[in-house]
């Protein structure tokens, strides 16, 4: 038992390399401290000696002056009073900001301990201005950062943001059948500089002065990963900017587009067909949503299997509550844009349909409505048989919700219409279904809504309807002589054994 808890214990550590960001995972998984011996000290009183490591040879130095001065950013937590406040960047000469800038830089790697307020107080305080003043000075472009200092920026914000996520709710009480939508929601301590991280880095890649081609050899596929790895964090504050974020990288670095997608499927199969857990599902299908909607037509065949093979099977997992709204949107997205996969949607949805769990049937009825409302006449006969079908048996639930949100998609005009023109082959399929809600369903309001439906189908075609009830008539008194003939044969079986007895 306690090897299984101590395995989970590192069962969130980013699958990507940590170390690119000098980042050494700690025993420790809520103080976010970090062990290494490539720390940079720069304080404000070493004015001149930006960029040089402890324990660093003159060689070094002299390298690092031919390097622009480039440094190493690692993550440490400061000693007591190690930190001093800098100057701002307007009270200094031109000359002077780069430097101040990767000195700022260096301020902001520090890590603190969040889960003791009283402890480190002015030193937090000291980083938070820090941080708002890079936000503000990336913003409102008053100072260009160069290149180098813009590596070093991506690298302290790597240093803040890729870190071990503590274990789930469910992974630390060890109830492993616990309804995500039943957890605890968790907020991250350390909020009050992450924050304003992830702003700095959302402003530096929306910014009109960042260079697409330079900030893409800082921002590339092991940040990307490393960010999407973040979304399972269970702060949604931080899965916000996440999902904000990785949507803006998406639309500015267009090489990062297909290793995107390539993740986001992953990500997708291994919450599928393995754990069923993943915080982040909604927030991701979110960005999907916005990609899908800008898909060229007609439609590349990778964008049509990603729809068969993963936004199709994610109907499957048990939590769809706490993303299906995300996930009909896409699906829907994709039936706007061609209307010829509305059968290949529809199909799948049947082969997904619940069984036992009612609130997820009235999610999936709501989806059906929002499919048919994009479906043409042609697209629709292709399905009509199966899904009205499957529609009955919902008519017949004895769970009223079922059954009144599958009388609601005759409130539809665009459906009404299709069965409308389809009426020969529908009505047979549920005019036993109607009969049975008005001679035996239970709720009232399911009672009032089939005799609703059951009136507009006389008025579409009452031949039609005529020649339903003669058929149902004659299969009910079908039924009845095969019961009397069933308790006849069971009665003679009786007889004979008392006889014999």
């Amino acid at each position: 038992m306690l090897n299984k808890i101590i395995k989970r214990g590192n069962k969130k550590v980013p699958k990507s390399d940590a170390s690119d960001f000098g980042i050494v995972p700690s025993g420790n998984r809520s103080s976010g401290s970090v062990s290494t011996s490539n720390v940079v000290v720069n304080h404000a009183s070493r004015g001149t000696g930006a960029g040089v490591g402890v324990g660093m040879p003159s060689n070094s130095v002299t390298q690092q002056q031919q390097q622009q001065q480039t440094v190493i950013i690692a993550a440490t937590v400061p000693a007591p009073g190690a930190i001093e406040a800098l100057p701002l960047l307007k009270d200094v000469p031109m000359s002077d900001r780069q430097s101040l800038v990767l000195r700022k830089l260096q301020v902001c790697c520090y890590q603190f301990n969040f889960i003791d307020t009283m402890k480190m107080v002015k030193e937090k305080e000291i980083k938070r201005q820090t941080l708002v003043e890079l936000v503000d000075c990336v913003q409102s472009g008053g100072v260009k950062i160069s290149e180098s200092n813009q590596e070093e920026m991506v690298k302290m914000i790597g240093v803040n943001i890729f870190r071990c996520l503590p274990p789930a709710s469910h992974e630390n009480t060890g109830s492993e059948n616990v309804e995500p939508e039943e957890e605890e929601q968790y907020l991250e301590p350390s909020w009050p500089h992450l924050q304003l991280v992830y702003e700095l880095l959302l402003r530096y890649i929306v910014s009109s002065n960042t260079d697409t081609k330079v900030a893409k050899r800082f921002i590339d596929h092991s940040f990307v990963l490393k960010l999407l790895d973040l979304f399972e964090s269970e702060d949604p504050r931080e899965r916000d900017y996440l999902k904000t974020i990785l949507h803006r990288i998406y639309g500015k670095f267009m090489v990062h587009r297909p290793f995107i997608r390539k993740v986001i499927n992953h990500i997708f199969y291994r919450f599928i067909y393995e754990t069923e857990r993943h915080s982040g599902i909604g927030e991701l299908l979110e960005i999907l949503g916005s990609i899908i909607n800008g898909f060229a037509l007609p439609m590349k065949e990778e964008h049509k299997l990603f729809l068969v093979r993963v936004l199709i099977p994610l109907h499957k997992p048990k939590p769809i509550g706490m993303y299906h709204q995300q996930l009909s949107y896409c699906i829907v997205q994709f039936v706007e844009k061609d209307h010829k996969l509305s059968d290949t949607v529809i199909r799948g949805l049947l082969k997904y349909w619940p069984v036992t769990n009612c609130q997820k049937e009235v999610l999936f009825i709501g989806e059906l409505e929002e499919v048919l409302e994009a479906t043409q006449a042609a697209e629709f006969q292709r399905c009509m048989v199966p899904m009205f079908r499957q529609i009955a048996r919902c008519l017949n639930s004895p769970h009223f919700q079922v059954a009144e949100r599958a009388l609601f998609l005759w409130n539809n005009e665009h459906i009404v219409g299709l069965i409308a023109q389809n009426r020969n082959v529908i009505l047979p399929i549920i005019f036993e279904a109607l009969e049975k809600n008005i001679r035996s369903h239970w709720n009232q309001a399911v009672h009032g809504l089939t005799v609703n439906v059951r009136k507009m189908f006389l008025e579409m075609d009452a031949d039609l309807f005529e020649d339903c009830q003669k058929q149902y008539a004659e299969k009910a008194a079908q039924a009845t002589e095969l019961e009397k003939q069933r308790e006849l044969r069971w009665q003679r079986l009786a007889d004979a054994a008392g006889q014999g007895g």
